[in-house]
Parts: structure tokens; C-alpha cells; sequence
């Protein structure tokens, strides 16, 4: 019997069994070296690769990076185990659990104690349900709802998000977008001063001080703060347009790429170097790539 006759449980088993073969004395030395803290970057790594793979509509490619994420998550779960903390068993149990206790519009439906409910309200029920039933304290603020283990991006929409279910938002996408030109309004101010502010040729102590009066090598600077307050404003104009940031920097991101490929692909071709000195070459390469990308 190949793994393709099994059943979804019995597969699952085989990765578990794979699992602790890996992990057992005799196994896989790379494999016992791990941790979860040690697999931490490598599950954040291939969750974006998934993504990636979903966005470019590739179901092979997405099958093998589920794959990958299964694996990680099983073998962060077993290391617990083997340390006594907790299971895999308790890992798949609790959320089992919690997904039939948070959906009782399912789950009880027949019992007749939770009539059909829209999207909006199954959230509302999830929160309410963590509180009441699971004696979750409640935040301080619904701000502390959104994890601070999320990419930047993300928690940024994610916090725009939770403000503007609470009424704090902006009436319209224009005040958005006056928001995006004040910002970067204050963005050119701050880079005019940090220009001015650049460390000498002389390398003295005076001249590794910024206009703000904090070290070169580390704090923020008004320039970082300004284009942080740009870059959060960009991405609640995102949201206003129910466009996901993340996604349409990753389109963007390929976008570039493609480009950059051509010009590379053009210079070496003409025997140019990809350097300053030909830079009227490569943007001469580069509109044409666009060109190419509007047909």
C-alpha cells in the first residue's frame, strides 16, 4: 500500500510515525537538534511561501508548501511532547474543541439553540464566546487584540482594522488620501533636514549626531518616523479600497523583478555593465520592459 491509499488519519499517522523516527536516537542529527524556538523562521519562511503559491495560482505548489507547514507544525508539536509539556494528541484535541465550542450556530444546530447567523455575527459570537465561556480576560484596549508577532504590514492593517470597527475611521477615501499627502509633505521636510545633517568627512563625534540630537548608529530619527506615518497611511488607503498591502506589494515586488531581468538580460547583451555610468542604457531598458507589461 502506497501513502496515496491511505486514509487522511492514517496519513497524518505516517507523518507523525516519520516524526519521531527523525527525532529518535539513530535518526536524522539535524533533525534532534532542533527546537521550536530554533523553527520558528523557518515556519514564518514557508507560511510566506504558501502564500506565494497560492497567489500565483499554482495548486502543486501550494500542495507542497502546505506540505512543509504541516511538517513544521508537527514537529514543533512532537518536540513538546517529548519534553513532557504537552502532545501532539492535546495540540489537535484543543483546537478540535475550541472550533466546535466557538461555532454553535453548527455545532448545536440541532439541539435548535442558535438559529442561521451572518459572517458578522459568527465573529461577534467567536469574541463572545472567548470571554464568557473560555474566561478570557478582556484587553485593555481592542488594540491588544492584534498579535505583536505579526510582519509590520500586516499588523499595521490588522490594527486600522480594529479602529474602525470601533468608529474611528475616516468618512471617506479622500481624507485618506489627503492624509497620504500630508505625510509625505512632512516626509520631504525631514529628509531636507537629514541631508543637511549628514556625517562629515571628517568622521568627528559632532558630525555622527543627527539634528535630533540621537547617534547615527542607532535610535529613530524624524525622517524614520515620517515615512513610518507615510507607509501606515498607505496601507489604510489599502483598506479603504479592501485592497490587501501585502499582496499588492508582492505584485509589485514581481512587477520590479521582471523589469530589473529584462534590463539585466538587454545590457548583457549589448556588453554594458550594470553600472551609474549607464544609467541612461538601463532606463532606456526599462521603459521598454513597461511597455511590454502594458500590452
Amino acid at each position: 500500500m502506497t501513502t496515496s491509499d491511505l486514509s487522511p488519519e492514517e496519513t497524518f499517522k505516517k507523518l507523525y510515525e516519520t516524526v519521531i523516527r527523525l527525532r529518535a536516537p539513530g535518526g536524522c542529527s539535524w533533525d534532534r537538534e532542533q527546537t521550536p524556538l530554533s523553527l520558528r523562521n523557518d515556519l514564518i519562511e514557508e507560511t510566506y511561501e504558501c502564500v506565494e503559491a497560492i497567489g500565483e495560482g499554482e495548486p502543486l505548489h501550494v500542495k507542497e508548501e502546505l506540505g512543509d507547514i504541516f511538517l513544521l507544525v508537527t514537529m514543533m508539536a512532537y518536540i513538546y511532547e517529548q519534553e513532557g509539556i504537552f502532545s501532539v494528541a492535546d495540540t489537535l484535541r484543543g483546537i478540535t474543541e475550541k472550533l466546535i465550542r466557538r461555532h454553535p450556530h453548527v455545532f448545536d444546530k440541532l439541539a435548535g439553540s442558535e438559529p442561521a447567523i451572518s459572517a458578522e455575527e459568527v465573529l461577534k459570537n467567536w469574541a463572545k464566546i472567548k470571554v464568557e465561556q473560555e474566561g478570557r480576560a478582556p484587553k485593555d484596549s481592542i488594540l491588544d487584540e492584534v498579535s505583536r508577532g505579526l510582519p509590520p504590514l500586516e499588523r499595521a492593517l490588522k490594527l486600522q482594522k480594529k479602529a474602525s470597527k470601533a468608529g474611528f475611521d475616516w468618512p471617506d477615501a479622500a481624507g485618506v488620501i489627503d492624509k497620504i499627502k500630508e505625510e509625505l509633505i512632512e516626509v520631504e521636510g525631514a529628509a531636507g533636514n537629514f541631508e543637511s545633517s549628514k556625517p562629515q568627512a571628517s568622521g568627528s563625534k559632532e558630525a555622527l549626531t543627527s539634528s535630533t540630537g540621537k547617534s547615527a548608529a542607532g535610535g529613530s530619527s524624524p525622517l524614520e518616523e515620517e515615512l513610518g506615518d507615510l507607509l501606515f497611511s498607505v496601507v489604510n488607503l489599502c483598506r479603504f479600497f479592501q485592497i490587501n498591502p501585502g499582496a499588492a506589494l508582492d505584485k509589485t515586488n514581481a512587477k520590479f523583478i521582471r523589469r530589473f531581468k529584462y534590463v539585466e538580460k538587454h545590457m548583457k547583451e549589448s556588453s554594458l555593465n550594470m553600472s551609474a555610468e549607464n544609467l541612461a542604457v538601463m532606463d532606456k531598458y526599462w521603459n521598454e520592459a513597461k511597455s511590454l507589461d502594458s500590452r
